[in-house]
């Protein structure tokens, strides 16, 4: 797995062995740091000087003997010598106003009113909730975190499942299995809230009724070894394993298994489809990323993918798509790679590339606003938030003492839960709050959104 370290210098802890205290700065020369200002008499004009203390007031004293003919003489040879100085900074008269170059009546009202400006918004810098998560699996490559759309998250710890309602903040244990099968390796909720889906650590795939607290059924035969990965399309429940098969099963037949797909030589650590569930894109422990294509799926053969991604260097398990451009899809690498891509799922381009200088763990869309969330691993274990497209860093995040492992968006878009190797579960107030007066595009509504809010 994807590892990291931090080597603390001598000189740092040599710099913070007196924390707190006043520093003192030293000063270099007698010319600087001085306590009041002393004129610089070197450009000082004497004679000048010497004019204005004498000759210059005697007109003044003695108006009557200076006639105009001789105040006259006196200006032009004040003018002639440039002895008409006064002080740059003197009081005077206001300025003249600026001439207009455009006059205001040739300017609309619409642009003389000033465009009202969006408040900042403010993102809080730590947690607003955590809660104990005892034998959580610190691996990498699997995804024990999911929350549903009945507002009920999913977190598997070692060979149990727990339910959290975030509605009331009850908990509840679904399932644990025995250790002969254990331990659980991934967990999704189908679109409708209810049925959930638990991959194992024995290849098998259980179905499970969180309302009625029952199993419905056991998904065997496709996978010769861990369950990894898992997402849902309708009734297609698509599941990606170690030993780098991705299957879609339809789970409302006997004969469950409907097509596979091969691409991956080694682990399947990531699996989404795409909000118009034509595309699955998918990630794995050898570095690739392939966007498969339903209209080229075939129940007789392994289908071939639609496009074959190479860019990064490290196993991807980070895959996100975009909520707001159905083609656009996100990607992370690991430790080696540490970079976020994103792709153009219908040409294949890659479209930007951002490295991020840490292991990148998970993605996340906002539903609301134009930004995507990093959960990192070493070396800061951060949550990061980027603006899309400029990926101008928003905030950071940090609370968690170990990687940040997995993530997983409320149905309204505006909290997200992470689970951390330090066993620990996290509640973030990132997204905030939609505008609720902001109507919602009818040309590009976002596909299932009635599968994805609180009702």
């Amino acid at each position: 797995m994807d590892a990291g370290s931090v080597n603390s210098s001598s000189n740092l802890k040599s710099q913070s062995r007196f924390p707190l205290q006043e520093q003192i700065l030293q000063r270099k020369s007698s010319k600087e740091n001085l306590d009041r200002f002393i004129p610089n008499r070197s450009a000082i004009d004497w004679d000048y000087a010497h004019y204005m203390l004498t000759e210059g007031k005697k007109g003044k004293e003695n108006p009557l003997d200076c006639s105009p003919a001789r105040e006259a003489y006196r200006k032009q040879l004040a003018e002639t010598l440039n002895l008409n100085r006064t002080r740059i900074l003197a009081f005077k008269n206001k300025p003249p106003a600026p001439v207009e170059l455009i006059p205001q009546e040739h300017i609309s009202s619409s642009q003389l009113q000033a465009k009202p400006t969006k408040p900042r918004r403010h993102i809080p810098q730590s947690s607003e909730r955590t809660l104990d998560a005892p034998d959580l699996v610190d691996d990498f490559y699997l995804n024990l975190l999911d929350w549903g759309s009945s507002n009920v998250l999913a977190i598997a710890l070692g060979n149990s499942v727990y339910l959290w309602d975030a509605s009331d903040g009850s908990t509840s244990e679904l399932v644990t299995i025995d250790d002969e099968i254990g331990p659980v390796t991934s967990v999704n909720w189908a679109p409708d809230g209810r049925h959930i889906a638990i991959g194992l650590n024995n290849s098998e795939v259980q179905l499970w009724d969180s309302a009625a607290n029952r199993q419905l059924r056991t998904l065997k035969g496709g996978h010769r070894s861990r369950v990894g990965s898992l997402a849902w399309n309708n009734h297609i429940l698509t599941t990606g394993g170690m030993d780098g098969q991705i299957i879609n099963n339809d789970v409302r037949i006997r004969s469950h298994i409907v097509e596979t797909y091969r691409g991956h030589q080694q682990e399947v650590c990531g699996l989404k489809w795409s909000a118009s569930g034509q595309q699955l894109a998918s990630g794995g422990n050898d570095n690739l990323v392939h966007i498969w294509d339903r209209s080229l799926a075939s129940s007789n053969s392994a289908t071939q993918w639609l496009h074959r991604l190479e860019d990064h260097t490290s196993a991807v398990k980070a895959l996100a798509w975009c909520p707001f451009q159905g083609n656009l899809l996100a990607t992370g690498g690991g430790g080696g790679d540490r970079c976020i891509k994103f792709w153009n799922t219908h040409t294949g381009a890659c479209l930007n590339s951002l490295d991020t200088g840490s292991q990148v763990c998970s993605l996340l869309w906002s539903k609301n606003e134009r930004e995507l969330l990093s959960s990192h691993g070493f070396t800061q274990n951060q949550l990061t938030l980027w603006k899309y497209p400029s990926m101008v860093k928003m905030a950071e995040l940090t609370g968690h003492t170990s990687r940040v492992l997995f993530m997983a968006q409320s149905p309204d878009g505006c909290s997200v839960a992470t689970a951390a190797g330090d066993e620990t579960l996290r509640f973030w107030n990132v997204f905030g709050i939609p505008e609720a007066a902001k109507p919602a595009p009818k040309a590009n509504t976002e596909p299932f959104s009635h599968l994805t809010r609180i009702r």
